[in-house]
């Protein structure tokens, strides 16, 4: 019985040709993201901005009564909320500023969130609560700083650990690509304005992870050429390269999506953005060890003939070899 390939055998597709349009596209859809994020901002969820969030789903109702609620619950005295749909029409998030000295007496928040369940309830019988979540101001800086902290540190281990185990050029070349990856999946929160919570900082270093994962197999297969062939020109090398590569890249990342696809169309609403990051990384991240990771090691001068490595007597005898034939 034959296998089914998807991708051919001895594929000699020339990446590197269009290094530098995709380098400038990169960019610009980098800058793009930055811009997003400064201007219109990220919508972060109660764990970085403290207050609490009720949801609710009007389960009669084909959609939320948004402007009413928001009437109802803002003649209850704690101020105007916030309301979102998140999911169907008819599920709806509401976010409010705890009341004053919540920090030191939780039963304030507490009150509050019964007060307004209660009222909600009581102006729609087939309102139903899906859950309260109140985070402080206190806590939700410390979640802030922590998740900050987390990626920052995660990039820059990665980097080092390449670094380490390759040249500092590759080590550049794979943290590059993980802030391109990250910078992009911002982005895209910042255009849709789905919610950015601590699930979306776990996706966010799911997709660092799988990232790096993929440029070291891109990485790997560069070195061991680089001791193959010192006389071949590096674009050549590295389209080599990422052509033997290619057969694993595209059967892992469509592995991946098969079932992320599946989480997108049939999963909870709960994890969709967490969901919807990591399909956006695993795209980016596949392009990303192709466009990003590997191109650079030309800009930074990184040469067949001056890439030292340690060889045994075995493989320097078979290079000469291959050198002189």
């Amino acid at each position: 019985m034959k296998l089914l390939k998807l991708i051919p055998d001895n594929t000699n597709i020339h990446f590197l040709k269009w290094r530098l349009p995709f380098y400038i596209v990169s960019l610009l859809l980098m800058a793009g993201s930055l811009t997003l994020v400064a201007t219109r901002g990220l919508n972060l969820g109660v764990d970085f901005v403290g207050g609490q969030m009720i949801r609710v789903t009007f389960e009669r109702s084909a959609e939320a009564p948004v402007a009413q609620l928001r009437g109802e619950v803002d003649k209850l005295g704690y101020g105007e909320p916030i309301i979102q749909r998140y999911g169907k029409p008819n599920e709806i998030s509401i976010r409010m500023k705890l009341p004053e000295g919540s920090d030191h007496d939780p039963a304030l928040s507490d009150k509050m969130a019964r007060t307004i369940t209660a009222a909600i309830k009581t102006a729609h019988a087939d309102a139903r609560i899906d859950g309260v979540d109140s985070v402080s101001g206190k806590v939700s800086k410390e979640l802030g700083w922590d998740a900050f902290k987390a990626l920052g540190f995660a990039a820059l281990a990665v980097a080092a650990y390449i670094w380490i185990r390759f040249e500092w050029q590759f080590g550049i070349g794979a943290l590059f690509a993980l802030v391109h990856d990250v910078v992009l999946t911002l982005g895209m929160f910042a255009i849709t304005q789905m919610e950015f919570d601590l699930n979306i900082v776990a996706a966010l270093l799911t997709l660092i992870g799988y990232s790096l994962n993929d440029t070291i197999v891109v990485y790997d297969r560069i070195r061991e050429n680089m001791k193959k062939y010192r006389k071949m020109p590096m674009p050549e090398l590295l389209d080599l390269s990422v052509n033997e590569t290619l057969a694993r890249t595209i059967v892992t990342s469509l592995s991946m999506l098969i079932t992320l696809v599946a989480l997108l169309l049939f999963g909870p609403d709960v994890i969709f953005g967490f969901t919807a990051a990591i399909t956006l990384g695993i795209f980016v991240g596949t392009y990303s060890s192709i466009y990003m990771a590997a191109p650079i090691l030309i800009w930074l001068k990184v040469n067949p003939k001056s890439f030292i490595t340690t060889e045994s007597a075995l493989e320097k005898q078979e290079r000469l070899a291959r050198e002189r034939g």
